[in-house]
Parts: C-alpha cells; sequence; structure tokens
C-alpha cells in the first residue's frame, strides 16, 4: 500500500511538471503579461489576453462551406503555429486561425503553438528555441506538415483568407505565402554560406522582384539578423535589398547601419552618403555622418 501511494505521488508530481511547462506567463519590463514557450487555447484564454482573443475568434465570419470541402485532408496534417502575444498581428491572425480549424474539426493534438519573446536579447525566440530550424522572421507564422515533412506555411496573415489559403495548401494548388522572398533568403541563408549566396546573386535578382512584397519585406529580415548580432547575414540581406530597390533611400539607411554597428566607418559613410544622394538632407543621414565624423576624429 506504501508502495502505490509512493507512486502515486511521484506520477501526480509529474503530471504537475509537464503542467507547468504549457503556458508560461511572465511579466515584462512594464509589467505586461506575455506566454513564452509552448502553450495552447487554455493559455490564450487567461485574463490577459481573453478580451483580444475571444474578440477576434468569435467575430470572425468563416466561410463554412469552403472550409467543408477541405476538412478531411486537413486531418491529414501537423501543424506549427508561432506567435507573439505582445504581437499586434498575432492577436489578430491566431484566433481566426483557431476559429477556422475548430470549425474544420481539426484534431488539436495534432496542433503545437509556441509564443515567441520580443526582448532585445530574445527577439522572436522561445525561451527554449522553440523557434530554431524554423526559419521564424515574422510572427504570427503557421507551418503545415504531411509525413514530418513541411509542405507550406503562412506567414503573419492569410493571402486570401485561412479558409482559402488553407485549401490550395491542403490541395496541393500553387500557393506562395507572404515574405516569399524573404522566406526563401531566410532558408538559404541557413542553409548555404555567404559567399555562395553571392555566387547566386544574379539569379535572385532576376525573379525576386516578381515575388517582392516590397523593400520592408528585405529589410525587416535583415534586423532580425541585426538584433540576433548575425551580422555578416544582416549586412548581406540589406546589401540585397540595395540592389532590388537601388532608388530606395531607406534600404542604404539600413545597411549604413549595419556597416556603423560594426564599426565598418567607411562603408557606413558611403551609404550614408547614398542616402542623400536619392534623399538630400535625410536627417538620420546627416546625424549619422556627423557621428562617424566625429568618431574617426
Amino acid at each position: 500500500m506504501k508502495l502505490f501511494i509512493s507512486i502515486a505521488l511521484v506520477l501526480i508530481t509529474l503530471s504537475s511538471s509537464i503542467a507547468q511547462t504549457i503556458n508560461t506567463e511572465v511579466l515584462d519590463d512594464k509589467g505586461q503579461a506575455k506566454l513564452l514557450g509552448q502553450i495552447n487555447k487554455d493559455g490564450l484564454l487567461k485574463d490577459a489576453y481573453k478580451d483580444w482573443f475571444n474578440k477576434n475568434h468569435d467575430e470572425y465570419i468563416a466561410n463554412e462551406k469552403l472550409i467543408n470541402t477541405f476538412k478531411d485532408s486537413l486531418n491529414n496534417y501537423t501543424i506549427k503555429a508561432f506567435l507573439g502575444t505582445w504581437c499586434g498581428d498575432s492577436k489578430k491572425e491566431v484566433p481566426r486561425f483557431y476559429n477556422v480549424l475548430e470549425l474544420a474539426d481539426f484534431n488539436m493534438d495534432n496542433l503545437e503553438v509556441f509564443a515567441l519573446d520580443n526582448t532585445k536579447d530574445s527577439y522572436k525566440k522561445g525561451p527554449n528555441g522553440e523557434e530554431k530550424g524554423f526559419n521564424i522572421h515574422r510572427v504570427p507564422t503557421f507551418i503545415f506538415y504531411k509525413d514530418g515533412k513541411e509542405i507550406n506555411r503562412i506567414v503573419e496573415h492569410p493571402v486570401e483568407t485561412f479558409e482559402r489559403d488553407i485549401e490550395k495548401i491542403v490541395t496541393n494548388q500553387r500557393y506562395f505565402a507572404k515574405y516569399y522572398v524573404a522566406n526563401i533568403t531566410f532558408y538559404n541563408l541557413n542553409e548555404k554560406s555567404i559567399e555562395d549566396l553571392v555566387k547566386l546573386e544574379s539569379n535572385f535578382l532576376t525573379y525576386f522582384p516578381e515575388y517582392s512584397a516590397g523593400s520592408k519585406e528585405l529589410n525587416t529580415l535583415g534586423y532580425w539578423h541585426l538584433k540576433d548580432q548575425q551580422y555578416d547575414k544582416a549586412i548581406y540581406v540589406f546589401d540585397l535589398n540595395t540592389k532590388l530597390f537601388p532608388n530606395n533611400p531607406n534600404t542604404f539607411d539600413s545597411l549604413g547601419e549595419a556597416f556603423f554597428t560594426t564599426k565598418n566607418y567607411p562603408d557606413a559613410l558611403k551609404n550614408y552618403n547614398k542616402v542623400l544622394e536619392l534623399k538630400p538632407e535625410d536627417k538620420n543621414a546627416l546625424d549619422m555622418i556627423s557621428k562617424i565624423a566625429v568618431l574617426e576624429n
């Protein structure tokens, strides 16, 4: 009897420990609550999040007729979702995504959800590296797997609606997620050396413009790497962006910032001067050129 009680207590303790790893809530430096690590819907229904979750979940009018056409196919997939409870896009889109999955009678055991951080040192990262290997540069991101292989993903917002995007993904229609250029570039940076990517640059410059969402797409990706102190990758992305958008002063400003951060003042100066060629009297460029002059002297 004592042995049975001891085993029972161990099991209870283990169950409690496992439960505590889900829906971990912390406070940021302003006292605002946020979830970190693996979570589920119960976490999103906590007091700090339930108002925006319920509102965006309940007010979303899904196309149930369309959902019924792919609900059986959808259950052949598993899904990983990455979000930030601090992120406006996540607050809007994640509840809608849950709405569609529920109407599709999706097996929620096949859904894994991870909440990422927004601090300077852990920007869009999980507390245990949950984002590693999944090329997450924007949240929310929803990744669809079949037989253990990634089939496609929805990044930040659906291209049309969740119903239409999911239908295309699970019925093998042609589908390109938003920020396709950033998605491909992020993947390439993890799979190839920068030297190899530079050799392929002419190919990228040929077909990227057709799929690009504008200069902000790679600019955001560059800053993700810059914040993560992956300076060579940040400089590569910013430099590629200047070639895709050579008439946009902001692309050169970002590249200048990356060079300045790495204390490469000659190249920083070169890019800030390029900003002024395109946008005379740009205040930030003028300020940075003055700052560089002081540092070099």
